[in-house]
């Protein structure tokens, strides 16, 4: 991979609000800087999609329905730029 090449990273997300933060700070803290960050919100029922709205300068973020992990990631895969 060359340092200049975009590299994409999915987080599916359910009710995960009590890590989610730390979660993305930890993200945004890379040295690594050419990447873009997937977010799907898979129907969070706590303030998972609160907390992704107050980043949402720094990240794309997509909501479904309830539908499981595999479907969260399937939909973050369709969205992705970068490797």
């Amino acid at each position: 991979m060359s340092s200049n090449e975009l590299v994409s990273i999915i987080i599916p997300i359910y009710n995960s609000e009590k890590y989610l933060k730390e979660c993305l700070n930890s993200l945004f803290e890379q040295t690594y800087e050419n990447i873009e960050i997937i977010a799907v919100d898979d129907g969070s029922t706590d303030s998972s999609l609160q907390i992704l709205q107050d980043y949402s300068d720094r990240l794309k973020i997509f909501s479904q329905e309830n539908d499981g992990l595999y479907s969260a990631l399937k939909v973050g895969i369709s969205k992705i730029q970068g490797k």
